[in-house]
């Protein structure tokens, strides 16, 4: 199931925009895929941001409105050159993340952020694995992996139903402790 086909671009807007706490700023979308969640967060930003737009497979990107979008080819889950980041959006892509290696992952991405700076995750609210979603992320699981790797104060920011079955979608928020 690839990002956004759960999802259209102002639904995307509406989960993720309670975890963009300003216009602007420095953001990167990890796991971008055709860029539903990449649109959103860019109208979100507004003209003064910038969105790296990440993921293995280089998508076109349809025009975008407001902040400027990088695309840049790359595993969220090796080490990227990116610069210090006010934020992360991770919309259906971590639970593509083998669970054991969940932590490490998100750790490493945590180390791109500033400090204070905004997490937002959106991620089926499932425990068992399908071949769409194999390692799922429940809000419960989010949770404890952002105590494990510095971030703070989550609370979750939106929710829907899923258009592939009896599961939800939700949007969580947290930040960088610091």
């Amino acid at each position: 199931m690839h990002h956004g086909l759960d999802v259209e671009p102002r639904e995307a807007a509406d989960l993720i925009r309670a975890g963009v706490p300003q216009p602007g700023g420095v953001w990167a979308d990890l796991g971008s895929g055709s860029g539903t969640f990449t649109r959103a967060l860019a109208a979100l930003l507004g003209e003064g941001g910038v969105v790296y737009a990440v993921d293995r497979a280089a998508h076109a990107m349809p025009t975008v409105t407001g902040a400027a979008v990088v695309p840049m080819t790359g595993d969220f889950t090796e080490p990227l050159t990116l610069p210090d980041l006010d934020g992360v959006i991770m919309a259906n892509s971590l639970h593509f993340v083998a669970s054991q290696e969940q932590s490490r992952v998100l750790a490493r991405i945590v180390g791109y952020m500033r400090r204070g700076g905004s997490f937002v995750i959106v991620e089926y609210d499932q425990r068992r694995g399908s071949r769409w979603v194999p390692y799922p992320v429940p809000l419960q699981r989010f949770e404890a992996l952002a105590g494990e790797v510095g971030l703070v104060s989550v609370r979750e920011i939106g929710r829907r139903r899923s258009r592939f079955g009896p599961t939800e979608l939700y949007a969580a928020t947290a930040e960088k402790a610091g």
